[in-house]
C-alpha cells in the first residue's frame, strides 16, 4: 500500500498512447497512475471508461481522476452521471486550476483531438498540483451536490 494519492486513468480508443504519457508524468508529479483504460486503438464506447473511472472515485479507490475522449466532452458527461462526482473539461491551464481551486473537481477530462500533448502534460500539472479553496467555494460545491 502507499500513501501517494492515487489517480485514476481511463479513454476511450482516440489516444492511447497520450493517456500512457499522462500517467508517466502522474508518477513524476509524485502520484500513483491506476490506467485502467483500452489498450488497443480498436474503437470502443467512452461513456463505459468514463463510468468506470468515476466509480473508482466515488468508492474511494482513487483520490482524482483523468479522462480522455476525442473532444473531452463525451467521457466527461458519463462521468458526471456518477453521483458525487464533478469533472471538467478543460483545455487550458487556468481552467484546470479553477476547476480545483473553485469547484472540487475530481476529475479532469480533456480532447486527444482539441489539444497537444505538451499542453495535455501542463493541464495534468495544474490540476494535480492545485488544492480546493474550500470557503465561499465550499457552499458553491454543496448547493451542486444538492
Amino acid at each position: 500500500m502507499t500513501d501517494r494519492k492515487r489517480v485514476v486513468l481511463s479513454s476511450d480508443h482516440a489516444d492511447i498512447e497520450l493517456r500512457k504519457t499522462i500517467a508517466k508524468h502522474v508518477e513524476t508529479l509524485g502520484f500513483e497512475a491506476v490506467d485502467i483504460g483500452p489498450q488497443t486503438s480498436e474503437s470502443t464506447h467512452y461513456p463505459l471508461h468514463g463510468q468506470a473511472a468515476a466509480q473508482m472515485i466515488a468508492e474511494g479507490d482513487c483520490e482524482l481522476g483523468i479522462l480522455i475522449c476525442g473532444t473531452g466532452q463525451g467521457i466527461m458527461m458519463s462521468a458526471n452521471k456518477v453521483p458525487g462526482i464533478r469533472c471538467g473539461v478543460c483545455s487550458d491551464t487556468f481552467s484546470a486550476r479553477m476547476t480545483r481551486a473553485h469547484n472540487n473537481a475530481q476529475m479532469l477530462s480533456m480532447g486527444a483531438r482539441v489539444i497537444g500533448e505538451g499542453l495535455a502534460l501542463e493541464i495534468v500539472e495544474a490540476f494535480l498540483t492545485t488544492n480546493f479553496e474550500g470557503g465561499r467555494h465550499a457552499t458553491r460545491v454543496d448547493m451542486i451536490e444538492a
